[in-house]
């Protein structure tokens, strides 16, 4: 690794402003991306500052008809918490599958969505169900905030703060994981709001990162059940091709993920 002046901030004023005074800052989240990348050397930052210990970005409130949770809460704690397993169970699922056990008690949603890997499971989660992202800047609605493979809407120096999620009257994920690293070779989250709209995203299958899926949320409009699923056909249009499988199969995969995640959600 290169030399680098590492930073532990207590607040998010703190935070900005040290970014500011490096020549090329990054920030560190739970570091499963960043630390990789640059004992590979990959990436060189002059300063790295520390997110983590930051306490007004750690926790999880329920608000309104509503869910807050705050950018440096780690998977694990969204996965066991009470008032997110009560609100939207499909997201607490969501989280209990991310990776293994070390990953999900030091990797944090912020990090997740700031990151965006195509493969990620939070970006399905937040885009099916509209959640908006909330940063030291402003409000980012979740139709907004991605804008491809490893891109946000983020500028630099902004930092992600908390993330709301709106209550669903139906809500539910289906993923298939990579074998090793357990990210989605294709996983699907499907949502249906209390006036009867649904959403549903995927997660792992495009080559432009996650993405919603017109064809099924207009037939679990129509009829909110698995079967409703049955005569849809997903282009593979787009979809990514690699060892792990051909965009027809990825295609094939989103039908089913999304029936699994609807049975899913009842």
């Amino acid at each position: 690794m290169y030399e680098t002046i590492y930073h532990r901030p207590s607040s998010v004023d703190e935070a900005v402003a040290l970014f500011g005074k490096g020549s090329d800052s990054k920030y560190l989240a739970g570091g499963h991306t960043l630390i990789p990348v640059m004992k590979q050397r990959l990436a060189a930052p002059s300063d790295v500052i520390d997110l983590g210990r930051i306490k007004e970005l750690i926790g999880i409130e329920a608000s309104g008809d509503g869910i807050i949770i705050k950018a440096a809460t780690t998977h694990y704690d969204v996965a066991t918490s009470g008032t997110v397993q009560k609100a939207i169970p499909a997201l607490a699922y969501l989280a209990s599958l991310i990776g293994d056990p070390a990953v999900r008690y030091r990797g944090t949603i912020g990090g997740s969505l700031a990151n965006n890997d195509p493969a990620a499971d939070y970006p399905a989660a937040v885009l099916a169900l509209g959640a908006t992202v909330k940063t030291n800047k402003r409000s980012i609605a979740a139709d907004d905030f991605f804008k491809g493979l490893f891109t946000t809407a983020l500028e630099d120096g902004e930092i992600i703060t908390a993330v709301s999620f709106p209550v669903q009257a139906k809500a539910g994920y289906s993923k298939f994981p990579h074998p090793a690293s357990r990210f989605a070779l294709t996983g699907v989250f499907v949502a249906k709001t209390p006036g009867g709209d649904v959403r549903a995203a995927a997660t792992g299958a495009s080559q432009s990162g996650v993405m919603r899926i017109p064809a099924i949320e207009a037939a679990l409009k129509a009829n909110w059940s698995p079967s409703a699923l049955d005569s849809v056909t997903i282009s593979d249009n787009g979809l990514l091709a690699d060892l792990y499988g051909s965009a027809d199969y990825r295609a094939n995969l989103i039908k089913v993920m999304a029936q699994r995640a609807v049975t899913a959600a009842g």
